[in-house]
């Protein structure tokens, strides 16, 4: 299978007195079309390896490999121009801009790959009716439920067809019920081929994940995958 994500022995280290290290040597491999669930106590390392996996930080030592580039060997710019071409992000938060539309907010994020508004605007009305909220394209986040925009929130990760979605506690803000309908909607979109990786204390999102990997204090401590 191909690799959409690979961390060779990867340290992170966060200056101080003392120090923090806040991933210890890590090697992951994540094939195209996993969904992999990353679990683990606070302070176990997973946003850091999310953030690592997602090219917002750079490793201390090791390598970060991103549908076959190496991340190394790309300045910042290029780093920026990568990231908003290969990755797509999904937050607890929602981080919707308050005073645009559902489908604005879904075409924002193509605007990094500097495509033009006409073609922004249409692969955004096929996102939006992707997850669900063809109805709702008009609406601003205030007249939207949690549910529908942690829903937005996922439309603008995978406007672009990214190899990799990356999510951080994607139900941690919505009741259960709510939390279940959008795990239903990452289930159907890795269904679809969406190669997920998401951070999450939901056992209901790590049990429906195709691969489940714990950490603890900064090193893997058990994947699934190799059951």
């Amino acid at each position: 299978m191909t690799t959409a994500v690979e961390l060779s022995d990867v340290t992170k280290t966060y200056p101080g007195s003392p120090e923090t290290t806040a991933l210890r040597g890590l090697s992951l491999e994540v094939s195209a079309g996993e969904m992999v669930a990353v679990v683990g106590p606070s302070g176990s390392g997973k946003t850091t390896l999310l953030q690592l996996a997602g090219t917002l930080e750079r490793p201390t030592t090791g390598t970060v490999t991103i549908a076959g580039s190496d991340t190394r060997r790309l300045s910042d710019a290029a780093l920026s121009a990568f990231r908003a071409r290969h990755l797509g992000f999904v937050f607890q938060q929602f981080f919707l801009l308050p005073h645009r539309d559902v489908l604005t907010n879904i075409a924002h994020g193509l605007l990094y790959r500097r495509v033009g508004r006409k073609l922004r605007m249409a692969a955004a009305a096929q996102a939006c009716d992707r997850v669900g909220l063809g109805h709702r394209r008009h609406h601003l986040p205030s007249q939207l439920s949690g549910g529908e925009c942690q829903r937005v929130a996922i439309a603008r990760a995978l406007v672009g067809s990214p190899a990799v979605i990356l999510a951080d506690e994607p139900t941690g803000n919505l009741d259960t019920a709510t939390g279940r309908e959008v795990l239903a909607l990452l289930r159907e979109l890795n269904a679809d081929g969406a190669t997920l990786i998401v951070i999450t204390h939901d056992d209901d999102i790590a049990s429906a994940a195709t691969r489940q990997v714990q950490l603890r204090d900064g090193v893997l401590h058990h994947d699934s995958a190799g059951e």
